[in-house]
């Protein structure tokens, strides 16, 4: 659940038969090629999802680079190998970041700074990044607390919040101080090919997939992967949110501007075809999920209450705060649809309950 939930056995019934043409992944210092000109690496992670993929783009007598890894002396290590390697040495010509998630954005400092080039990122997403970042080292806010304590956490899971509060820079090297800003429908010539700028949201705040018509490419980030759905939370900063409908609606977008012929190029998992099939099933599943949860708010429930219906697995303290945030966006998209009602009680903890037939 680092990046994503692990679908439910429900959403495992109803996978569409995705494609995977590329016979082997990379491993630490390789490159597999993708088409001409562009390359597929794997930068390390560890945990859940051991790998992040990153994508490089032959420009000139350089490389242009989308996405970077995690920020730490393993990625670094790893840079080297592939810059040494498959990279021929040569130069990194500009830094695409698809969102500010550290795995993305966090060794992007390092190669803007080792090769003096710019970091090409949308505006909401570098903004919200050095946002985070500033919170590094502080104390966890009571407004935070608050929000916790609303969604029916123990006094055991709010202490180990306050332990790992300010978390977030830990995995960047230091941020560029500038960017080249990135909009949706933008048209980015990188190397030899256009590059089109589809935007999306939900999983963040202005996720940017990169497609490129002439290769039949979509480099997709989290916005699309195969075989996990993109953590889509609400958190503290904005309680009311409702990220599952943004990104819903985002998915679909993509779908109409994107053909079903590309090869994905995800950031987690293998590159495949299918994307439409893909982005059906990621939307029937969250609908499924919504069902189910407006099912059981039949009868009053705080957040901790309605995991069951929404993942597979056991929620321990390690994934509550992924857990708790994608339930919130349940909740608050069902909230959004007039379906349910939430109300706080004299404790301080939320109740939400289905409104009209389900209720």
């Amino acid at each position: 659940m680092r990046d994503g939930i692990e679908e439910t056995a429900a959403w495992e019934s109803h996978r569409p038969k995705l494609v995977y043409p590329m016979a082997q992944a990379p491993g630490t210092g390789e490159a597999v090629d993708i088409a001409p000109g562009v390359k597929w690496l794997r930068m390390p992670l560890g945990g859940a999802l051991a790998w992040i993929n990153v994508w490089a783009i032959r420009e000139g007598e350089g490389w242009a680079i989308v996405d970077t890894g995690i920020g730490g002396a393993a990625t670094r290590n790893a840079w080297r190998a592939a810059l040494k390697g498959p990279l021929e040495g040569r130069p990194v010509t500009r830094v695409f970041v698809t969102h500010m998630h550290p795995d993305h954005i966090g060794m992007s400092g390092y190669l803007t700074r080792k090769f003096d080039a710019r970091l090409w990122i949308t505006r909401l997403e570098f903004m919200t990044c050095r946002s985070l970042a500033a919170d590094t080292g502080r104390e966890a806010p009571e407004d935070a607390l608050r929000f916790f304590k609303a969604t029916g956490w123990d006094e055991d899971a709010l202490e180990t919040y306050r332990a790992k509060f300010g978390g977030f820079g830990r995995g960047l090297f230091a941020l560029p101080d500038s960017f080249h800003r990135l909009n949706d429908g933008d048209e980015v010539t990188i190397g030899e090919h256009m590059w089109r700028v589809v935007v999306g949201s939900g999983h963040s705040p202005e996720h940017a997939c990169l497609y490129s018509p002439e290769l039949k490419l979509m480099i997709s980030g989290d916005q699309v992967l195969p075989k996990i759905s993109s953590n889509v939370s609400v958190f503290p900063t904005e309680p009311d949110g409702d990220p599952l409908t943004d990104w819903i609606t985002s998915l679909a977008r993509i779908r109409a501007q994107v053909p079903d012929e590309v090869l994905v190029l995800p950031a987690h998992n293998e590159p495949f075809h299918g994307l439409h099939a893909r982005i059906d099933h990621l939307i029937a599943g969250h609908e499924r999920g919504l069902e189910r949860l407006r099912g059981l708010l039949a009868e009053p429930k705080r957040v901790v209450d309605v995991f069951s219906v929404l993942f597979r697995r056991r929620i321990d303290e390690n994934v509550l705060g992924l857990a708790t945030g994608e339930s919130l966006a349940h909740l608050n998209c069902l909230i959004a649809r007039g379906q349910a009602v939430r109300e706080r009680d004299a404790e301080g903890i939320d109740w939400y309950r289905a409104t009209g037939a389900a209720a």
